[in-house]
């Protein structure tokens, strides 16, 4: 009886702490500085931050310039103009920190700091004149000290979100056993659920524990002056990587860890005109390609600026929305082509059902006068040497294609990209024309050595059948 009168407190008190609102509570909830609930929302973006950093290490940079740029396939079907492709991930890199920012944005009008209330508006001017009012561009050396610091609270903060995870679990567990349970029930039953109260109590304070160590309990001042000096630096750095000029020199005190010569900036001391200032560097050199042929008004931020020269021009993949389209095909067509004698009619009718008719009447064109025959192993071979060139540059830039889109997609689920793939490194910005003679041609030399395969095979069959007949004739005779 006194185990039933001990249960009976127990399960009274259990009650009270699932509920949210005391008895005698004002209905006035006072504002909480701290990011509390946001904090996974924000070790997303930290990642983000820390992920655009290391993608502009000297090393990055100068793979950048010597390796993606100088891809077989982005000379063949995209540009051989290496200004304009280093433009292309120079506007990407920026593009990437401006939806950083614009989460940024949001978080800095929850704090008290004037200065930070006016995040957006600082970057502006920074981002079009390189003005840094509020001093927030880091040394290299700083601004690696920081990386560490995000790395651990992303850490805490993802360990923080498991734990939370199971406490919810466990609550659920205790509401429903206490719902279930009633007190003339035995009294292992009760133990059993006491027990689940006493782990649910320990969990909780494994979460208050790890609350300490991550951003949940980082006030919106404190994160937000830690992000937005990230972000000044991270701009600097891109300006300074890709000589990018700006009206105001930053001090030498502030960025540097050196780059290659021909990639520093050299600020001028006089105060350029904004539209002049921000078009500097490789952005200038696009005087040769496609894109620079549409004019920019000179109010263009340079953020917009950066916007404007990632929009694919008329006659590309990107502008016809086939890139990805494309990229699939091309992985499709791979794998037959490596192993033709596994392709079934139905693959192939598949296959074709996936053309689009631009490609399907250059097909028509290509076999017309083919005979039905495939035979001449000397033909299947040059046919197979022919078709390992085209995808070895080809199939690169398809295979990045699904890469970029992919990481796209974990973005929205507050995921990272593990890898630096840039749209000039994939089907994104391959001339339209160019891209579906090589796929055409991948098709032409498939269908030959296909056939060929079938040819063989049921050559083989045939004299494989006649052999045993007459080894069969020959027993019989004996």
């Amino acid at each position: 009886m006194a185990l039933e009168t001990w249960f009976s407190k127990v399960k009274k008190s259990i009650s009270n702490t699932f509920n949210t609102t005391p008895p005698n509570a004002k209905h006035v909830i006072k504002k909480s500085t701290n990011v509390g609930v946001l904090a996974i929302e924000i070790a997303s973006l930290i990642s983000k931050i820390m992920h655009l950093w290391r993608s502009l290490s000297e090393k990055n940079i100068a793979r950048l310039k010597s390796e993606c740029i100088l891809l077989e396939g982005v000379h063949k079907i995209v540009s051989n103009d290496e200004a304009f492709l280093v433009s292309l991930a120079c506007a990407e890199m920026v593009e990437n920190l401006r939806n950083i920012t614009k989460s940024l944005a949001r978080l800095s009008k929850r704090c008290e700091d004037s200065s930070l209330q006016s995040f957006d508006r600082v970057l502006e001017e920074f981002s079009n004149t390189g003005r840094d009012p509020c001093n927030w561009i880091m040394s290299w050396k700083e601004m690696e000290a920081k990386i560490k610091k995000m790395d651990k609270y992303v850490k805490a903060t993802a360990t923080l979100h498991r734990e939370l995870e199971e406490l919810s679990a466990m609550e659920s567990v205790v509401k429903k056993s206490m719902k279930s349970c009633k007190e003339h029930e035995a009294s292992i039953k009760q133990l059993k659920i006491i027990d689940q109260q006493q782990k649910l109590a320990w969990q909780r304070q494994e979460v208050k524990h790890k609350k300490e160590k991550s951003l949940w309990n980082r006030n919106f001042d404190t994160v937000t002056i830690l992000l937005a000096r990230s972000v000044f630096t991270i701009l600097a750095r891109i300006k300074l990587a890709f000589g990018i000029g700006h009206a105001y020199p930053v001090p030498a005190s502030s960025l540097p860890r050196s780059l290659s010569a021909s990639a520093a900036v050299y600020p001028s001391e006089n105060h350029f005109d904004n539209s002049v200032s921000m078009v500097s560097g490789p952005l200038i050199m696009m005087k040769n390609s496609k894109l620079q042929q549409e004019s920019q008004p000179p109010s263009q931020g340079f953020f917009e600026l950066n916007s404007e020269i990632l929009k694919p021009p008329t006659g590309t993949l990107g502008a016809a929305a086939l890139a990805l389209h494309y990229s699939n095909l091309i992985i499709v067509m791979e794998k037959m082509i490596r192993s033709p004698q596994l392709v079934g009619y139905d693959a192939r009718d598949d296959l074709y059902a996936m053309l689009p008719q631009s490609i399907r009447w250059s097909l028509r064109g290509r076999l017309k006068g083919v005979g039905f025959t495939a035979t001449d192993p000397v033909l299947a071979g040059e046919w197979r040497d022919a078709l390992g060139k085209i995808l070895g540059w080809l199939s690169p830039l398809a295979h990045n294609m699904i890469k970029w889109q992919s990481e796209r997609s974990f973005e929205q689920q507050n995921m990272t990209p593990k890898t630096n793939v840039l749209l000039l490194q994939t089907l994104y910005f391959a001339n339209q024309e160019k891209t579906e003679d090589a796929i055409t041609e991948l098709l032409v030399g498939l269908n030959y050595i296909w056939r060929f395969e079938r040819e063989m095979n049921a050559k083989a069959l045939f004299q494989c059948s006649n052999l045993n007949g007459f080894l069969k004739l020959q027993t019989d005779a004996s």
